[in-house]
């Protein structure tokens, strides 16, 4: 098993609980769509998964990494070596082109191998964009490269935060064709947080959030 999420909860000050009692697993190369309503608790979900927030109850494991016993360096190690993010505002340094962005997350790993990045920019067909910066991209073509930069990492773990959200269903399902083409190519799990139940049906799990429960 490769994550383990054992009876998480998450209240944040001032608020209802938002995530209560919420399991589940996910082995090396599987695929997990998480669904629900704006609100139920699904980002959260994401954020705790991936280090970047704590939660009350319950504990997480990665491996052999358990997240309770990780201070702030720990934690920070597994996002630069083992979990990679993908979002729905893609979040690309304006600063770097396609190039510098596709291997800026591997660099941070010390996994950037020349011949990897070579295949991915010809795999998400971005070989004629990587001199340009993100400004000068379409939606999709910025979310190719937000996917190309995770996976640069050859992480454990891929997360993904509607990675769609922003793009028409011509360029949606084309991202979505190349993400998951490459997540079974590297081998990683994938944790995709999705209001689509056309994109939650093309991944091999599927669990619903309501009111911060698994129903």
């Amino acid at each position: 098993m490769l994550l383990s999420v054992d009876r998480i909860s998450k209240t944040y000050p001032g608020s209802r609980p938002v995530l209560q009692n919420v399991s589940i697993t996910l082995g090396q190369g599987d695929t997990l769509a998480l669904t629900g309503e704006s609100g139920s608790g699904k980002s959260t979900l994401l954020n705790l998964v991936a280090a970047l927030d704590e939660f009350d109850e319950g504990e997480i494991t990665l491996g052999t990494k358990t997240y309770s016993m990780l201070n702030d360096a720990g934690r920070a190690e597994l996002r630069r070596t083992q979990v990679a993010l993908v979002f729905q505002q893609f979040n690309l340094i304006p600063s770097l082109t396609v190039k510098q962005n596709l291997s800026f997350h591997a660099r941070l790993g010390n996994k950037n191998g020349p011949e990897w990045i070579a295949h991915l920019t010809e795999s998400l067909g971005l070989e004629a964009l990587v001199s340009r910066y993100p400004e000068q991209l379409s939606g999709g073509q910025q979310q190719r490269v937000a996917i190309g930069r995770a996976l640069a990492l050859k992480p454990a773990l891929l997360l993904a935060d509607e990675p769609t959200g922003n793009l028409d269903d011509t360029a949606s399902n084309a991202v979505m064709t190349l993400m998951l083409d490459l997540v079974r190519e590297t081998g990683a799990a994938l944790l995709l947080v999705t209001h689509s139940n056309a994109i939650a049906a093309q991944l091999d799990h599927r669990i619903h959030l309501a009111g911060g429960r698994i129903t």
